[in-house]
């Protein structure tokens, strides 16, 4: 069998994948567009205009999908887990799940609320996909070193550490220098006032989300070890 079919590994295969063009489509088509500058846009200024908003909106709400797809299904393993050896706290499993929903929400709210048309909704929706990302890296990250040797590797779960502490320390200043700046213009110069702060704000942001998408690729790994079958039960009348 293909490697990406072995178990549910397809799930995070797909998330990584699709995440990861997701962000780089939009900025290509915006920067032949020149509707963004070469040096490091905001994520959401290469999804600000059309045509590449409607690619962005669009690939973005498939992306939050596929999250919370993946999410549940981790899920369901470390309820099993739980269920066989009572590593996991099973409080602290639905904390990661109920949290991880809340981050594909705000990802939904950023890929339909532009930022040039409906500002605070779509601030509102990047917060809530950076912070809760981060805090669901964190307890996930717990969850590992818990439920090993079940899952992951001793390896992947210190990568799992890694990107959950690049993100953390990647979303302050991405939150702190946005709000400082407080200006949602595509085209910044050099000798503008706030450029120094600006560029600090863009950068934290791209490292932070390209953090989630290698956090989700530790989950290769781990999805190859199990599979997710849904049970219908009719209703009789």
């Amino acid at each position: 069998m293909v490697w990406f079919l072995e178990g549910m590994c397809f799930l995070p295969t797909f998330l990584v994948i699709w995440s990861s063009s997701t962000f780089i489509i939009s900025y290509i088509i915006a920067l032949f567009r020149r509707d963004v500058d070469v040096v490091l846009p905001y994520i959401s200024d290469t999804g600000a205009t059309p045509p590449e908003s409607c690619v962005f909106g669009f690939m973005s709400t498939i992306t939050s999908f596929a999250a919370f797809a993946t999410m549940y299904a981790e899920y369901k393993f470390v309820e099993r887990v739980h269920e066989r050896t009572g590593a996991v706290s099973p409080v602290l499993n639905k904390a990661s799940f109920a949290v991880g929903i809340i981050s594909c929400v705000g990802m939904c709210l950023v890929a339909t609320f532009q930022e040039t048309t409906v500002m605070v909704v779509h601030d509102l929706g990047a917060l809530l996909f950076f912070i809760f990302g981060v805090i669901y890296t964190i307890i996930q990250s717990v969850i590992s070193y818990r439920a090993h040797p079940y899952g992951p590797s001793k390896w992947m779960c210190h990568f799992r550490v890694f990107f959950a502490a690049v993100a953390f320390v990647a979303v302050f200043p991405t939150i702190f220098c946005a709000i400082s700046v407080g200006t949602s213009k595509l085209h910044w110069d050099i000798n503008d006032k706030e450029y120094t702060i600006h560029i600090v704000s863009v950068a934290c942001e791209w490292i932070a989300a390209f953090s989630f998408v290698f956090f989700f690729l530790t989950y290769i790994q781990e999805f190859q070890q199990f599979t997710l079958k849904m049970t219908v039960n009719l209703t009789e009348y």
